[in-house]
């Protein structure tokens, strides 16, 4: 019988994360608990287990899985080693009892079976980063202080107090974990001694207290790539938390936000601006200057125009963060009606109203196409 493909095992894309596939297998891990499927479900549950114990196996391991994506299940047949084994990850005797605690005691903390203290990675942090629409579409470089846990230079990250060490300890022998024996089932779980450690230590360094870690902030400078916009990630490998018993450090993710802007308004890749103008304007036509990010531009106005119409000035915009076409700047003509009238001017405006009423609508034409609409709904109605 043919294998399954791993990636549908598990039920993620081929470009799921680490943390996509981690988070898959816990889930089909605790669907097929021997607990939760008794009886007749138990042997149909075991298969499942191991189908999905195999496919975490192989897609948690980076080498594996490149092998896999190249090769498919021919990369990875483990009958092309040395040594009878079964399926990937499990010894050709290997109980169900086995794989299961072995497989939960790491879900719940504690490291495999036998195979010493686990190192743990340091948490990924994250850093709110305030740009200006200016600095998002140009790109900078900027100075971050990040607070963090690095290791202890006194100790050089062991927790021992300089001159001495930890030695191993004496419940788990080094392990890190210690295995319970719960009816059929073989758990492994965190040694309670040394934390899943495998060492204690007796003589604490005075700095970190025995933790071989300290807080502290340090300054990174960050080069922001041209184009970024609010909600982008921008992932600094390795400067997160240091990890502890000398694991690799996590990552630093720094979250970007654009503040408003006073002028533009951005949608994806174009720039939105409203752009005022008087009714003379509007009403004769005329020529104005409107702002760009990189300079100005001489905005053509045609005789008539009216409140809402949009002038798009190509590839005036943003060019996206990850290439492609220049975005667009798109002008909104806003018609502003004059205020603070004079005596003078507001007589003139009265003659002016007189002109166009006698013209029959032909200069109002929006006005008096609506004026009809109403006229028609009264009569419609009866009045």
């Amino acid at each position: 019988m043919a294998k399954r493909d791993y990636y549908e095992v598990l039920g993620v894309p081929r470009n799921a994360s680490e943390a996509e596939i981690k988070k898959a297998f816990r889930r089909l891990a605790m669907k097929y608990h021997p607990d939760r499927n008794q009886g007749d479900k138990a042997t149909e549950a075991e298969r499942h287990f191991k189908e999905v114990k195999e496919a975490y196996e192989i897609l948690s391991d980076a080498q594996k899985r490149a092998a896999y994506d190249q090769f498919g299940h021919a990369g990875i047949d483990p009958s092309l080693g040395a040594g009878a084994r079964g399926p990937a990850g499990f010894g050709a005797g290997a109980s169900f009892s086995d794989v299961f605690g072995d497989v939960f005691g790491d879900i719940f903390g504690a490291g495999r079976g036998g195979g010493g203290p686990r190192v743990q990675r340091g948490s990924d942090l994250r850093y709110n980063l305030e740009l200006t629409l200016e600095e998002a579409v140009a790109g900078t470089t900027v100075r971050i202080r990040v607070p963090t846990l690095v290791n202890c230079a006194a100790c050089g990250g062991s927790g021992a107090k300089k001159g001495t060490s930890p030695r191993q300890c004496g419940t788990c022998h080094g392990a890190g974990q210690v295995r319970m024996q719960q009816g059929f089932f073989s758990i492994s779980q965190t040694c309670p001694t040394c934390r899943g450690r495998g060492t204690v230590i007796e003589d604490p360094c005075p700095s970190c207290h025995g933790m071989g870690r300290v807080q502290e902030a340090k300054t990174l400078s960050v080069k922001v790539p041209p184009g970024v916009d609010t909600g982008d990630r921008i992932r600094l490998a390795g400067e997160g938390e240091a990890g502890e018993l000398g694991g690799p450090p996590g990552d630093l993710y720094v979250q970007v936000r654009v503040k408003e802007h006073a002028i533009f308004t951005r949608e994806d890749n174009d720039l939105y601006c409203e752009v005022p103008i008087g009714v003379t304007v509007a009403a004769l036509g005329g020529e104005l200057e409107v702002p760009t990010l990189d300079g100005k531009l001489k905005l053509k106005i045609p005789a008539g125009t009216q409140t809402g119409r949009m002038f798009r000035m190509r590839a005036k915009g943003i060019r996206p963060v990850r290439g492609g076409a220049m975005g667009d700047l798109i002008c909104r003509v806003v018609v502003e009606t004059p205020v603070n009238l004079t005596d003078e001017q507001k007589e003139l405006f009265r003659r002016l109203d007189e002109t166009l009423q006698g013209s029959g609508g032909r200069h109002n034409p929006q006005s008096t196409s609506w004026l009809d609409g109403v006229k028609r709904f009264f009569e419609g109605l009866g009045f």
